[in-house]
């Protein structure tokens, strides 16, 4: 059953009472990076696999996400600064227990691609929080293989070019 977030500002990102950030450098630029995360949304199953579905909502101010295992998130996008910056709060989930969520993905050019760095901030229970970080390892995991995917994803689709 779904159930309504508390709704948070970006801010939020830095302020969360769990804040989980991970990084990854892929060869790719920023700009195939960022059109990959916030312009081609329907395809994020094609390279994060905890992803089973992903579409835009609301004329691209918002995603429907579907995790494995059934999870469903209603988001709202709230910056998308071009090759730099994406973010989106979770409006209506089904996952237990979460009071707040904000993702925000911020990139940076490298000499070899681009760094990716993920930001998990949430509020909750400290149960949840105590979870969360508990799982920090396996969102970790989930996380550094979905930016290989991503690079692969991308360096075929620029050879293919």
């Amino acid at each position: 059953m779904a159930r309504r977030l508390r709704p948070v500002e970006l801010d939020f990102a830095e302020s969360a009472p769990l804040r989980l950030v991970f990084s990854a450098e892929v060869t790719a630029p920023p700009r195939a990076v960022y059109r990959a995360l916030a312009e081609d949304v329907a395809n994020w199953p094609s390279w994060f696999t905890a992803v089973t579905a992903a579409r835009p909502t609301g004329e691209g101010a918002g995603r429907e996400v579907r995790l494995k295992g059934g999870t469903f998130f209603a988001e709202t996008i709230m910056a998308t600064e071009p090759y730099e910056r994406y973010a989106y709060r979770v409006d209506d989930t089904n996952a237990p227990g979460l009071r707040a969520l904000l993702e925000e993905w911020r990139l940076t050019p490298t000499t070899r691609g681009t760094r990716v760095q993920w930001t998990f901030a949430a509020d909750g229970p400290v149960v949840l929080r105590i979870a969360l970080r508990l799982g920090r390892a396996g969102l970790g995991s989930s996380f550094r293989g979905a930016m290989r995917n991503l690079d692969r994803r991308l360096t075929r689709s620029a050879a293919q070019q």
